[in-house]
């Protein structure tokens, strides 16, 4: 889809990264500019105790680079910076993720690379917006917006989400903005400057649980995996074999159907207000069901009557399921065999 789309990528971590990636997974050549002065992009020494010292890059790192051209510059040379401003000259994007200050002192910001590609469009991703030179990286955000307040357990100490979320949500909304542009830069010719926050993007994505403070002054508090507003929605059982089954009732026909799977009266939780209320006691109900049988039963038994769940697996088993199989890519970087999970559909 993007095969005659160039793109100068000077960001590094995640989010910026991500974004680059999504376009060279749809055919668009991505210039990776890393740090020559520190043997380029951090992420590349984010690894786990097992992986090797002395491979160049880390698990990390090809989470986010795919399909990448990747060139060690020091843009405080002169020469380096000029080799930067060649590849920016026939650009359609650059991404960035520095700081304004930054930026400036670099000569990076969107002013001072126009005059080379009027047409260009600038990604530019902040951490709280481009008045703040605040450093970022995602548990800040999780912290500064909400997500670690509101999850976790009870009475328990809050918790960030074990994936970088606000970054990946950043990546979304970047990507977003970035296509809008292109058609806006197809309808006029005219390139643009685009900003994406961290921040913005973190609290663009609190949705319901936003509106849920701003028209009921209802602050959200950790439930673990339930649900404020529906129930059963995110509550646990364990199966007769140790598996952990999660369901999702989103309407009153699917617990009716529910209730004459595990045979349980309905009629004291017909309404979603009704079990919400009486959750526990809906919970115990539910819980003396699931634990009776196995959980290849309960999946055969879901399924067949259109009942929203979840079995709880590890990475292990998320991966031999074919379908997660049919999302990797596989690419060697720097002599070494990589694999990561896509993000488009192509």
């Amino acid at each position: 889809m993007f095969k005659n789309l160039k793109i100068v990528e000077l960001a590094s971590v995640l989010a910026g990264p991500l974004t680059g990636t999504f376009f060279a997974e749809l055919g668009a050549k991505v210039i990776k500019i890393e740090n020559k002065l520190t043997n380029g992009d951090v992420t590349r020494t984010w690894k786990l105790p097992t992986e090797s010292k002395e491979r160049s890059i880390s698990a990390y790192y090809c989470a986010a680079n795919f399909s990448k051209e990747s060139l060690l510059l020091n843009i405080t040379d002169i020469l380096d910076y000029k080799i930067l401003i060649d590849h920016i000259k026939d650009a359609d994007i650059v991404i960035t993720n520095y700081k304004p200050s930054t930026s400036r002192k670099l000569k990076l910001g969107y002013d001072d690379l126009k005059q080379y590609n009027p047409s260009l469009i600038y990604a530019e991703l902040t951490g709280f917006g481009d008045d703040q030179s605040r450093p970022a990286f995602d548990v800040v955000l999780q912290a500064e917006t909400g997500f670690m307040f509101m999850n976790g357990e009870p009475n328990r100490n809050p918790v960030k989400m074990p994936v970088a979320l606000i970054d990946i949500l950043a990546a979304h909304h970047l990507k977003e903005a970035i296509l809008c542009a292109i058609i806006n830069k197809l309808n006029t010719g005219k390139g643009k400057h685009i900003k994406v926050s961290l921040y913005e993007s973190a609290l663009a994505s609190l949705a319901n649980q936003a509106t849920n403070w701003l028209m009921e002054e209802h602050i959200p508090q950790p439930m673990g995996t339930q649900h404020p507003n529906i129930a059963p929605y995110g509550d646990m059982y364990i199966t007769r074999d140790g598996k952990l089954l999660v369901l999702a009732i989103g309407s009153d026909k699917q617990f009716e159907n529910l209730c004459s799977l595990l045979r349980i009266e309905f009629d004291e939780f017909g309404t979603n207000a009704q079990r919400v209320s009486k959750r526990e006691a809906l919970n115990s109900k539910i819980s003396e069901c699931i634990v009776q049988k196995t959980s290849r039963h309960w999946v055969s038994n879901l399924e067949l009557r259109n009942i929203p769940y979840g079995i709880v697996k590890n990475m292990r088993e998320v991966f031999e399921d074919r379908n997660a199989k049919k999302m990797l890519l596989h690419e060697i970087i720097e002599g070494f065999e990589t694999v990561r999970v896509k993000t488009a559909l192509v």
